[in-house]
């Protein structure tokens, strides 16, 4: 082989290897809110453009453009930072794209309408403590809410449609340390349900499966030592599982799982990236997003592959970025970070793209 044939080997395997390590997304902009330094929030979402932040600081939704990430104003009316699990908003997510749908401290659904930034209903779960994360089921007209810290658990399931009537309630006494993420599947039709603790025992979780037509629950499918939080669904009936920041505390250790949707078998473990809480999937960058806040070594924006199922790195976030939403349109990904990080003193969110 002659010397200048080697030498271009060894510099392609170079650059292949620069290109292998190269991170899968990077940071382009960090968005500072108004008001209050951004202390205490939860759960984003985006649709038609517009991503919402559930700001517990500022008792309000955050609207910010997808696209210019011009600050779009903010809905108030909730109840803001409250101890015992009565602050919010909470569980944030959109009915269509003229409505955020938010669950707030009082053990309410607040509607409100985008254009206006006002809350135009109020739906109560009947519980005693706050109402948690939602998913939009888009067949069935329905919202589906958690109330993770009432004794028991329980969800609900509210009209999409006014008056917005409470059509069913099913209460998850075997859950003994809450309930996280629900997430509809319009492949099945069904609802899933991330159930972090299964009868007091810690390393016993799993993910419930409901009926959301005749609210009832179907079957629970058993995960070890993961601590449950978030869920995304990918291509071929594969769904995300976000293990906890609880299971890292646990001393479960940081992992990954996807979950056939089929019979709930676990195809693929990753140790990589774990201390999750709200996890997505990004359909332009087909991979899925998870905000790994309890990650060892410090937060990162993980990037799992989702055809065929790899994973591609973690990005470096910051202070409790637990939180984590996908915009199509843009090919942007929004992470909120908490105030008192290096990089956003007053707490921002920071946007990703790859």
């Amino acid at each position: 082989m002659s010397l200048f044939r080697t030498a271009a080997l060894l510099l392609c395997a170079a650059l292949a290897g620069n290109a292998a390590a190269a991170p899968p997304m990077h940071r382009i902009a960090s968005v500072e809110l108004p008001g209050q330094p951004l202390a205490s929030f939860d759960i984003g979402a985006v649709a038609g453009g517009v991503y919402a932040l559930a700001d517990r600081s500022n008792a309000g939704v955050d609207l910010i453009d997808a696209a210019t990430l011009r600050d779009l104003g903010r809905i108030g009316g909730f109840a803001g930072k409250r101890p015992a699990h009565r602050g919010g908003p909470n569980g944030v997510t959109f009915v269509g794209t003229r409505q955020v749908w938010a669950g707030d401290g009082d053990s309410s659904v607040k509607i409100a309408d985008v254009a206006s930034r006002r809350i135009v209903a109020s739906v109560s779960t009947g519980g005693q403590r706050r109402v948690d994360e939602l998913t939009n089921d888009v067949s069935d007209h329905l919202v589906i809410a958690a109330n993770n810290a009432d004794r028991p658990p329980f969800v609900t399931l509210i009209s999409t449609r006014a008056p917005y009537a409470v059509l069913g309630r099913i209460s998850l006494p075997r859950a003994s340390h809450g309930l996280e993420q629900p997430l509809w599947d319009p492949r099945s039709g069904r609802v899933y349900l991330a159930i972090p603790e299964l009868d007091g025992v810690a390393a016993r979780g799993g993910i419930a499966v409901i009926d959301p037509r005749t609210s009832r629950l179907l079957r629970v499918w058993p995960l070890a030592r993961c601590m449950p939080a978030g869920l995304a669904l990918g291509p071929g009936a594969r769904l995300l599982v976000g293990c906890s920041d609880d299971a890292v505390a646990a001393g479960f250790g940081a992992q990954s799982l996807v979950v056939d949707t089929a019979d709930g078998r676990v195809v693929k473990r990753f140790a990589q990236v774990g201390g999750s809480d709200e996890v997505g999937y990004d359909r332009r960058l087909h991979a899925f997003v998870l905000a790994a806040a309890a990650n060892p070594g410090g937060p990162v924006l993980g990037v799992i592959a989702a055809h065929p199922l790899r994973w591609l790195g973690n990005v470096h976030s910051g202070a409790d970025a637990h939180s984590v939403a996908a915009d199509a349109r843009s090919g942007r990904v929004f992470v909120p970070v908490a105030a008192g990080d290096r990089d956003c003193p007053r707490g921002c969110v920071e946007v990703f793209a790859h």
